[in-house]
């Protein structure tokens, strides 16, 4: 960086003197204690609201403060793999969606992970949650180094890229052009601190092939192919950590046949073109559908997860081909007590969303004023996606995620009380499920088996936003 480059970090340090500071290109913390206690509060709005200058020189100064507190982002790979031969295990780790209120719901994550002394659990975005939450990869990453920062957490942060999937109707007509929008978002991301991705081509599976090879074969040549090219922008010494899917949400229960065709295939195109690291974990159906079913009445219908499918994919995930496991997707809104049977399972991760999201919808400190203008902005501007038969409650409840961008900054703004009030829920529901997913006492296991990386800081330039595709 050179001095010139370095003026926009360093107006941005001047609100900061004696907290924060610049030593040539590095950013030096002076108060640890002042800067958890409320600079870093001030610095993530800046990092997310401020001005372009001032927004990105305040993510390179959490970048940078959080690498001096030995904060990290990090690859979950080689502790996965570590699950994969039996070395370490017993824990599903939760992958969580954070979608809004996401300074406050992340410190409240890592609240609830340092009570039980946990450090398997990792923070994502979707690629369409991108697009309808206004997170680019740069400021998701900021937002959860600097909760991070706050909570006075130390060690290795997994940040995920979820569900960077293919359009397949723009697939369809401009194949090239859509696997290069996947290439932009995975650089982007891994420039922003993203050392965890999950490639989903599942949604180019074509069902109408004769044989479950020739179904699978689209499917595990492109996420082969994106693999290749995240491996070759990676960090040096620093594997990430990339998943694969077979099979889409809300469709029919995976099967080993299908689990070993693109196994197969995936593993013959990385052969084929050199040969690389693969993956790490494959994301199975088993019965959810993402942000679940909701009724008429806005309720949400029970759902069968067939976890005898979930143990046995796992099971030919890790002893067939030395993955981790195999991940389940879209469990956030099951019962509670549902969750201790994912580590029964040996499920290697769960994706969790919706619920938290709703949680912050629900909630009594949301003013019912607010709520009601954004349902009124739904109306306008999400119409199109209400379907005929829908009741006010179910398209309510399937739509409002795309309001969350669009009134980002007044969720934000809601108010230190309750914004303390809505995190101490999240932290309790957070609590729960990390206990029922066997994640307690994870530190020492996880640090055995992490490697982190400080990367430059420095932000890609943003690709459009996308507002289409899956999340949980």
């Amino acid at each position: 960086m050179s001095a010139t480059g370095t003026a926009p970090l360093r107006r941005a340090l001047e609100p900061y003197r004696g907290v924060l500071a610049l030593d040539g290109e590095a950013v030096v913390v002076e108060d640890a204690d002042r800067l958890r206690a409320a600079a870093i509060d001030r610095l993530v709005r800046d990092a997310v609201f401020g001005p372009e200058d001032l927004r990105d020189a305040a993510r390179l100064a959490i970048r940078g403060a959080a690498a001096r507190l030995g904060i990290h982002p990090a690859s979950i790979h080689p502790y996965y793999m570590a699950r994969g031969r039996g070395t370490a295990k017993g824990a599903t780790t939760p992958a969580i969606n954070v979608r809004t209120l996401s300074y406050d719901t992340a410190r409240a994550v890592f609240r609830a992970a340092h009570a039980i002394d946990a450090l398997a659990f990792i923070f994502e975005i979707a690629r369409s949650e991108i697009g309808y939450t206004a997170q680019r990869p740069a400021e998701y990453a900021a937002v959860v180094l600097a909760a991070a920062i706050r909570e006075g957490h130390a060690g290795p942060v997994f940040i995920q890229g979820d569900h960077f999937q293919l359009n397949p109707t723009k697939y369809a007509t401009d194949p090239a052009g859509e696997v290069e929008a996947v290439r932009a978002l995975i650089r982007e991301s891994i420039a922003a601190g993203f050392l965890n991705l999950d490639i989903d081509s599942s949604t180019l599976v074509d069902l109408s092939q004769p044989t479950i090879e020739a179904q699978q074969e689209t499917n595990a040549r492109i996420a082969a192919e994106l693999t290749l090219f995240a491996r070759s922008i990676e960090p040096a010494g620093a594997p990430i950590s990339i998943g694969g899917e077979i099979g889409e949400g809300g469709k029919q229960n995976s099967s080993p046949e299908e689990l070993r065709a693109f196994m197969n295939r995936y593993l013959e195109v990385l052969a084929e073109r050199g040969g690389a690291v693969g993956l790490s974990k494959i994301s199975i159906q088993t019965g959810t559908s993402h942000g679940g079913v909701v009724l008429p009445d806005g309720s949400l219908a029970q759902v069968a997860i067939d976890f005898a499918c979930l143990k046995d994919l796992g099971r030919i995930a890790r002893n067939e081909y030395g993955l981790g496991g195999a991940v389940q997707h879209g469990a956030s809104t099951l019962p509670t007590e549902c969750f201790d049977r994912f580590s029964k399972a040996d499920a290697v991760e769960v994706h969790l969303a919706t619920n938290f999201q709703n949680m912050v919808f629900d909630a009594p400190e949301l003013p019912s004023s607010l709520r009601e203008e954004m349902y009124r902005w739904l109306d306008r501007e999400a119409a199109s996606e209400r379907k005929p038969t829908d009741t006010a409650e179910q398209f309510y409840y399937k739509a409002r995620k795309k309001a969350l961008g669009p009134f980002k900054r007044r969720i934000w703004d809601l108010g230190e009380a309750a914004c303390a009030a809505i995190g101490a829920r999240l932290e309790a529901q957070f609590s729960l499920l990390m206990g029922q997913l066997g994640i307690a006492k994870t530190r020492a296991a996880v640090l055995a088996h992490t490697r982190t990386a400080e990367l430059a800081a420095m932000d890609a330039a943003p690709a459009a936003p996308d507002d289409h595709t899956l999340d949980d």
